[in-house]
């Protein structure tokens, strides 16, 4: 006789079949409630942020020895406090590259950055993007050269400057050169670059200590912050101006290029040079007289007193405010007193 199998119920599936069904069921579960197979609470949308900020430094000209002590002074203070923040350094190759200073600036932004310190090659040119970082809630701390006051305003845009009395180093170092002039004696600057506020502010400051000792201002010329170009103009000046008597300059580097212009003159020692920054390369000038003086506004520390503000206020929403930072007048003797 032949047997047949009693009819099965809805339970009684092969072993294989039960096991598929059960994970069905868990995997749709997993799906309604969003959880992975490795936790409990729903996966991230998109990228986290890091748990240090990290500060973004963009400079001017890292061909200028001063912007590249600049950026030293800020890796080495990020090295020491590493588990503070995350430094993001860059520059522009060229002081007048004022475009390609935006374009970083639009890189940090899209980078979503907490802070931004910058050098601004341009004080009006920068201020929209910098208004656009702001936008974006990145914290903006303008360092070395001030934004013109005026466009913050239309802007709307309120950014603290942490940075040194432009005019007052350049009056100070002028008034160091007026001890060995005699009142007349005609005196030529070079300038910085033209919409750069930290430049106009030191061309102020040295007329302010030569026309006080009574010196002829007989030419003031733009060197574009460049050894090249302050060496053209500054030959220029002596063919027009053969007696003069000094070269006050707005940054070190134009005051190499005055002292090339002396010696292919064969006035090298006949015309004082005054400069601004003080960078090692005219340290030996002035233990050797050829640059009279020039003025030290911390190349080192600028970038990391900005730094440190743009952390405090991270941390505590502190309110924009300026902050003048020291400068002090370097001569050979202060340097031999070191």
């Amino acid at each position: 006789m032949r047997h047949t199998n009693p009819a099965r119920s809805p339970t009684d599936r092969p072993a294989g079949a039960a096991a598929c069904h059960l994970w069905v069921t868990i995997a749709g579960l997993l799906l309604a409630t969003g959880c992975g197979p490795g936790g409990s609470e729903p996966a991230p949308s998109g990228p986290s942020r890091p748990a240090k900020p990290r500060i973004a430094l963009v400079m001017k000209s890292l061909g200028n020895e001063f912007f590249l002590t600049m950026e030293n002074g800020a890796r080495e203070h990020q090295k020491a406090h590493a588990d503070e923040y995350e430094l993001l350094a860059n520059g522009i190759k060229d002081e007048r590259d004022v475009a390609r200073q935006i374009d970083l600036v639009e890189q940090m932004i899209a980078q979503k950055v907490d802070a931004l310190v910058i050098a601004p090659a341009d004080s009006k040119a920068l201020v929209p993007v910098c208004k656009k970082a702001r936008d974006a809630g990145i914290i903006v701390v303008n360092i070395d050269n001030k934004f013109d006051d005026a466009v913050l305003r239309e802007a709307g845009l309120q950014v603290p400057f942490v940075g040194p009395d432009n005019r007052k180093g350049a009056r100070m170092v002028g008034e160091y050169l007026a001890r060995f002039l005699q009142p007349g004696d005609p005196v030529a600057i070079l300038e910085g670059a033209p919409n750069t506020f930290n430049g106009e502010q030191r061309k102020l400051g040295f007329e302010d200590a030569m026309k006080a000792a009574g010196m002829r201002i007989v030419s003031s010329q733009s060197g574009f912050w460049q050894t090249k170009e302050a060496n053209t103009a500054a030959a220029a000046i002596l063919n027009e101006h053969p007696d003069l008597k000094a070269f006050l300059c707005a940054n070190d580097d134009m005051a190499l290029g005055a002292v090339a212009a002396l010696r292919a003159a064969g006035k090298l020692g006949q015309v004082k040079v005054v400069g601004y920054d003080n960078i090692s390369a005219v340290q030996q000038l002035l233990k050797d007289g050829v640059i009279l003086a020039t003025i030290d506004q911390h190349a080192d520390q600028l970038a990391v007193y900005g730094i440190e503000y743009a952390l405090e206020m991270l941390r505590t929403g502190a309110q924009p405010a300026d902050r003048e930072t020291p400068v002090d007048l370097i001569t050979a003797e202060t340097l031999a007193a070191r």
